[in-house]
Formats: C-alpha cells, sequence, structure tokens
C-alpha cells in the first residue's frame, strides 16, 4: 500500500485514503492532509471521519462508509462538495471500493475524491462547451437535457459528453446539476425565497427532489443550510 499512496503523492488533485473495517483511516496522502488541515500523517491515521470533519460532512461521509464496509456497495464518481486545499469548499468526485482479504470478507476501503474543475479554471474551452456552459448559467432553471443541450450548441451528446468529462471530469447530467445547486445555494445564502420557490426556479421538479440532490451534493437539507448561513 506504500507505493500506492507515493503514487497518489504525484496527482495533488486526488484525496487518496485507505480505510479499516471501523472507518479509521489507515493510509492517506498529502493532498488529503492538506484539505483537512493536518501536517503529519500520524494526526489523522487511526482517526475516523467523525473525529476530523464538522457534523454536516462527517454525517455523510459515514454514510458512504456504512453502505461500502457493510453492505459492500461501492460508490462511484459521486458528485459533491469537498473540501480542497485549506478548507476551501469545492465540488469533486468520490469513489470508494470495498477491500476484501482471500477470503472475500470485507476489511476496509479504499478510496479517492478528485477535484472537479469550473468552468473558469479552464484555460480553453471548446466553443460548443462554452456555449452549453453559458446556456446553463443562464437557463438552469428551465427544463434542459443532456440530448436537449447537446442540440442547443450543435453536436451530438456522444460528442458533448466526451468533451465535459475531458474538461470537468463530469457527466452532462452531472454539469446541469452541479449549476443548479451552486444557483440554489447562492439564493439559500441570499434573499427570503422559500425553498419550494428556490427548487422550482432552479430546475427541479418539487420540493423533494430538489432536498434529496442537495442533501447529497452538500451534505445537509437546503433548511439547514439556509441556516448555516451568515445573512
Amino acid at each position: 500500500m506504500e507505493a500506492v499512496t507515493e503514487l497518489f503523492e504525484c496527482v495533488p488533485e486526488v484525496a487518496f485514503f485507505v480505510k479499516d473495517r471501523l472507518g479509521r483511516y489507515t493510509a492517506v496522502n498529502r493532498s488529503l492532509l492538506q484539505r483537512v488541515g493536518l501536517k503529519r500523517r500520524e494526526d489523522l491515521l487511526g482517526r475516523s471521519v467523525e473525529e476530523i470533519f464538522p457534523p454536516n460532512l462527517a454525517e455523510r461521509y459515514g454514510h458512504q462508509d456504512e453502505a461500502v464496509l457493510r453492505q459492500g456497495r461501492a460508490v462511484r464518481d459521486q458528485l459533491e462538495l469537498h473540501w480542497q486545499i485549506n478548507r476551501k469548499p469545492g465540488w469533486c468526485l468520490t469513489t470508494k471500493l470495498p477491500l476484501r482479504d482471500a477470503g472475500g470478507a470485507i476489511i476496509g476501503l479504499v478510496g479517492i475524491s478528485r477535484d472537479v474543475p469550473g468552468p473558469g479554471e479552464t484555460r480553453a474551452l471548446p466553443a460548443s462547451v462554452a456555449s452549453a456552459v453559458e446556456y446553463l448559467r443562464q437557463h438552469f432553471g428551465e427544463r434542459i437535457s443532456p440530448a436537449s443541450l447537446a442540440k442547443r450548441v450543435g453536436v451530438s451528446p456522444v460528442r458533448l459528453a466526451r468533451l465535459t468529462h475531458r474538461l470537468f471530469s463530469l457527466t452532462p447530467t452531472q454539469l446541469i446539476t452541479q449549476t443548479r445547486i451552486q444557483a440554489a445555494a447562492e439564493r439559500l445564502g441570499h434573499g427570503k425565497m422559500s425553498i419550494a420557490d428556490i427548487a422550482l426556479s432552479c430546475g427541479f421538479t418539487d420540493h423533494s427532489a430538489f432536498t434529496r440532490a442537495f442533501r447529497i451534493a452538500v451534505g445537509i437539507t437546503p433548511t439547514a443550510f439556509r441556516k448555516q448561513t451568515p445573512p
């Protein structure tokens, strides 16, 4: 495992970790240490998410770990808000897989969280992707599907999917969801729109669908997020 950890030291945009059967860290790369504000591996190894992250994040990560460790259910490319360097919030894609012994019993998990670059962080966007991003910024509240977005910017759905994956590590569906969640978070933090109205204005079919998507991405409900956001 040391060789694997050393390999992930070469990709600072990826947080790498291994946990034991009880969800305690047994291996981490330097990137994860920087994200949680620690300098030495010894300060993180042997500890659980409840000891490192605030309650809203710890609860989400704990539920993910439980699904992997108890049920063997992998988490693959889950789009969510995470800490980037120095605890700065940013989007990432998280994957967690069960580790098994020779007999097939689950003995831990291995995972990574890959930073998702924002459209403004990409030096040069192809015209079609730039058009798609700009269209989403202005029309995220409308009914948009990957197929309709591709048609709007004049490329095939397959071509758009390849481009968004290469540039942002996102599927078109994830890009649409990310745009809507970001817009919703801004409206929750500013103004007095009801959560139901925010849901509809940001393209969600109803309050329940919005709450579910927001909690998956952010780790807490829209109501809790609003309470935690300074006026």
